[in-house]
């Protein structure tokens, strides 16, 4: 199966034919698309539809047992997750993942480990290239705090921020990756509305100042429809739509899988 979309030029992600299998069961079938240069795209489906499984497999946590997913024509499905970032994938997650104990700025400095050059024993005996290079990432990482809106919490403990909060500093240190294609793996999943408005916002940001393509996987489907440009829809590890939000929306195997009917007894 190839993607139903090819934007014009080379995609920066392109994922054909991903198939993965865990002990005879199918997660992944045969799935599928393309993801243009600058755009937010997104993939969607019912609970168990195998999102969670490709976000792995684009990260380098799973290795897929078929197919190919290159980004920018390079091949990631055999790396492993540090090579995968290295060339330039960042990610969040649905359950938070930040050292609690830490400051936010050490929580982004984190980010900026792939793009440390100074070795172990320069660091630590603060060598003077190592403190140039230390200071470097730092300007760095305050700039990105301010981007995001946390310039005035880079000393807090991460652990005493808000829930909504916590996620913005998880947005954070993955920009201090500094990515062309970041994944985020629900976003706005406990957020109140107010919070979810303002990641919103911030996701609207990160692709249009700093031309960062996003990959998201949401339930929230009004956050989907108003953000993304593209969407593909999973349901038990297939592929059953890919194309505008509009398009998705009026797709009748995309309102199967979520309510069970057809389009002429429910409209989405």
């Amino acid at each position: 199966m190839t993607p139903s979309y090819q934007p014009d030029g080379m995609p920066l992600l392109d994922v054909r034919d991903v198939t993965v299998r865990f002990a005879g069961l199918t997660a992944l079938d045969g799935v599928g698309f393309a993801v243009a240069p600058g755009t937010v795209h997104a993939v969607i489906g019912p609970n168990g539809a195998g999102k969670s499984t490709f976000f792995n497999v684009l990260s380098g946590v799973y290795k897929a047992t078929s197919g190919s997913v290159r980004l920018d024509g390079a091949e990631l499905t055999a790396l492993p997750p540090h090579r995968v970032a290295a060339l330039g994938v960042a990610r969040t997650f649905q359950n938070i993942a930040l050292s609690r104990h830490l400051p936010v700025v050490d929580n982004l400095m984190l980010g900026r480990h792939r793009l440390t050059r100074a070795g172990f024993v320069s660091s630590g005996l603060r060598l003077p290239h190592a403190r140039r290079e230390w200071a470097r990432h730092l300007d760095r990482v305050t700039e990105i705090a301010g981007f995001v809106g946390l310039g005035d919490r880079l000393g807090t403990p991460v652990g005493l921020l808000p829930y909504g909060v916590q996620k913005r500093v998880e947005l954070a240190r993955a920009l201090c990756m500094e990515p062309r294609l970041l994944l985020l793996d629900e976003p706005v999943a406990g957020m109140n509305g107010g919070e979810r408005l303002d990641m919103a916002e911030l996701i609207v940001a990160v692709r249009e100042s700093l031309g960062i393509s996003v990959l998201l996987v949401e339930h929230d489907m009004g956050m989907v429809m108003r953000l993304a440009d593209r969407v593909t829809v999973l349901d038990f590890g297939r592929r059953i739509a890919d194309g505008t939000p509009e398009e998705v929306q009026r797709d009748p195997h995309v309102v199967r899988a979520y309510l069970g009917t057809s389009p002429d007894q429910e409209d989405m």
